[in-house]
Formats: C-alpha cells, structure tokens, sequence
C-alpha cells in the first residue's frame, strides 16, 4: 500500500496539576504519493502536533500512522522536515549542510557529490556553494534547507511555516520554487501554513482544521497548484475562483477565531 495514512489519530498532552490538553481528536487522513497538501487553521488547533507525528517526532496518544504499510514509530529517513527557520548547521558551509545527511548514511562521496550539486543548482545556488550560512539571506538559508531535505530522498516531505519568515517578494518565489520541486520530484508534500493565500497556492488539497481539539473542519481540492506551476503566482490570485475560495476560508477561520475568543472571555 503505498502512500500516508492517519487513523483516527488523536493526542493528548497530560499537565502536571492532573488536567489535560486535547490538542488532536480522532484526525483521519489517506495521503496518496505525489500530493500537494496544504493544513490551515487557528492558532492552537494542532496543525504542528499533527505534523510532528507524521514526522515520528511524537507518539500519538490514540490512532496509527503509516507510511507506504508500514507504521511510522519514530523519525526516519523516508520523511524529512523542513521548519520555519532552517536549522542549518552555522559551522558548515552550504555544500557541506546539504552533504551531511548522505555523509551519515555513509553514502560514498563519488555518489552524494554530484547530486548536491545538482540539488544547490535546482535551487539557485550554484554559486553559493562554498559559502558560510550566515552570509546567506533568509530566503537563501530555506533553499539549503530544501536541498538539504532532498538530498535524503525522503518519500515524504514536512514542511511547518518554512517561508513564514520571509518578505513578501521572497515569499512569492520560493512558493515558485516549492511548486517546481513538487512537479520534477513527485514527493508527497505537506504544508502548515497561517497564510490563506499561500495554502490556496500550494494546496492541490488543502485541510482546514478546528479549533482544539483540533480535528479536520473542511476539506478542499483545487485547481491552483497545478495552475501555479511555472506562471505568474500573481495572476493566479486574480483568478474569480481562488477569490471566492479565499474568503470562504478566511470567514471561516474568523468565525473559529471568534469562537476562541469568546470560550476565553468566558473562562475569565
């Protein structure tokens, strides 16, 4: 059975004055290979949890996840991750982070070499090779953290937030970038975002999740990615359905917000 599969997963987080947090309940998901999804919601509905588990980072309370049969126990090679802020490795140069994980698969280096170059040039830096991270803009650092994430042929990649940091402009071209690598490389990718706008792009399916216990509000397949693909993102966004998408979501997500508010002001 290939592809990602979540069964009735749920999470709980026991606190020490005996109460708990429900942050997931009874998520079920049948990701086939190849997709594009994209995960919204408010804040605190559990999208990180989510992908956390998916990553092997956390051990669901309830439920199973597997990945192409087989269940995902902890982290493994076939899943990389890719945060919000790169988690590069300082000391190293550019070619040298994104040549760690086949180093530690003891991947000879006649082998790994030349793919991580190719990677760093799929990526736009070719000329960067040899330089520290820290010299390297934000938008610069993420594109390592692609590379670096392709370089371990994951079969499915996580991303939280990964260009939440970045400037308008720089945002707009990694999504090109992101819409790029999905197409040539055909791995399944998953995206946490807050942006409306970026998961409409980048969400052939996209998931909105309610607020805790986070579980899946709504589900949408659209058109956008694939349309995106190569194009003008921005022409893509004065489409009249992409409109209308996006502020369907957006009230939604406005009303859960609302909601949060009003069980917090209840509480006090």
């Amino acid at each position: 059975m290939s592809g990602l599969v979540l069964d009735n997963v749920s999470m709980r987080f026991d606190l020490p004055n005996g109460s708990f947090v429900q942050a997931l309940l009874d998520v079920s998901l049948d990701i086939k290979t190849g997709e594009l999804m994209s995960v919204l919601g408010p804040s605190g509905c559990g999208k990180t949890t989510l992908l956390n588990i998916v990553a092997g980072f956390l051990a669901p309370t309830e439920g199973t996840v597997t990945l192409n049969g087989h269940p995902v126990s902890g982290p493994g090679q076939e899943r990389g991750m890719v945060f919000q802020k790169g988690a590069l490795f300082e000391w190293m140069d550019v070619r040298e982070n994104v040549s760690f994980g086949p180093k530690m698969n003891r991947v000879p280096k006649s082998e790994h070499g030349p793919k991580v170059d190719h990677l760093l040039e799929v990526v736009g830096l070719g000329d960067f090779t040899d330089k520290a991270i820290y010299e390297l803009s934000g938008g610069m650092q993420q594109r390592v953290a692609l590379a670096r994430c392709l370089a371990n042929e994951p079969d499915v990649i996580l991303m939280d937030e990964p260009l939440g940091a970045l400037d308008a402009l720089t945002r707009e071209k990694m999504q090109g970038l992101v819409l790029r690598l999905w197409k040539e490389t055909g791995k399944t990718i998953i995206l946490i975002t807050h942006s409306v706008e970026e998961a409409l792009l980048l969400g052939e399916r996209l998931i909105v999740m309610a607020p805790r216990p986070g579980r899946i509000h709504k589900e949408y397949r659209l058109p956008f990615a694939d349309m995106s693909v190569g194009a003008d993102l921005r022409e893509i966004k004065h489409h009249p359905d992409y409109n209308v998408t996006r502020e369907e979501i957006l009230n939604m997500i406005w009303d859960m917000e609302e909601e949060i508010m009003g069980r917090t002001e209840a509480a006090e």
